[in-house]
């Protein structure tokens, strides 16, 4: 696992989309794995004016995303099928046949999330996951708890989790309770993870995760034991991190 600590979030944002143009250059046909979120945005943004100078081309590249509000229908304003169609697909050329979203309103949720797994694994699998991470260390929607679930599922959101999404809601009653997410078995099968941290409010969980051994009460630190994992964060989340764990060159970044 390493983790770098950069300026700012528009650096977070070049260093990502650079992973990304990279692997789509080697691989024009690659399987991403995309989040949902802000501080996913900038990264967003920044691919889109890379496609609009002509130097990435998504036309072959395939997605998955990580997860999806349960019971909100893709029309919805906070659903995450608008959020990445308004914050990217809208923006580039990626293929409608190629974008794979989860559904959050399946007839049948268990038959429906293995179809969704099946999908992945019948593609070979995802080749880099991004990802973002949650004040209580939750990836995707898989929230800390006594056991986690491998594969893609219907999960209850903690309190902490409906409280912080509240912000993009009218008021935090409207907040699913509920959502469909990749399990941890999902994402650890990528063959790269890239995860983002920005903002103090992210400072605690960035360091915990950090100097924590391997718990679910931090979703995020079985990520330890996946051997392709980049960790960037700004300097704000990066704040708390104990000095023997950066690089001279991230060391000097924070100071």
């Amino acid at each position: 696992m390493k983790i770098h600590i950069v300026s700012n979030k528009q650096e977070i944002s070049r260093m990502a989309a650079d992973l990304i143009q990279n692997l789509i250059k080697e691989k024009p046909d690659a399987i991403l794995g995309l989040a949902t979120g802000s501080t996913v945005i900038g990264t967003y943004e920044e691919l889109i004016c890379r496609y609009q100078k002509g130097s990435i081309d998504f036309s072959e590249v395939r997605t998955f995303n990580l997860d999806e509000y349960y019971g909100l229908e893709s029309t919805h304003p906070q659903s995450y099928h608008m959020f990445i169609r308004t914050r990217l697909f809208d923006h580039i050329n990626v293929r409608p046949e190629n974008i794979h979203i989860p559904s959050g309103t399946p007839d049948n949720v268990e038959k429906y999330c293995r179809f969704y797994e099946q999908r992945i694994d019948n593609l070979g699998g995802i080749d880099l996951q991004l990802l973002g991470i949650g004040v209580n260390g939750h990836i995707g929607f898989n929230e800390p708890a006594g056991e986690l679930q491998p594969d893609t599922h219907l999960v209850r959101l903690s309190e902490e989790t409906i409280k912080a999404n509240a912000r993009f809601f009218d008021s935090e009653k409207e907040v699913p309770k509920q959502a469909i997410t990749m399990g941890v078995q999902t994402i650890f099968k990528a063959k790269k993870v890239l995860l983002l941290a920005t903002g103090k409010e992210k400072a605690p969980i960035i360091e915990r995760l950090a100097v924590s051994g391997i718990t679910t009460d931090i979703p995020a630190s079985l990520l330890k034991l996946h051997p392709h994992v980049t960790i960037i964060v700004d300097k704000e989340a990066g704040s708390l991190l104990p000095d023997d764990m950066l690089s001279f060159s991230e060391r000097g970044v924070r100071e």
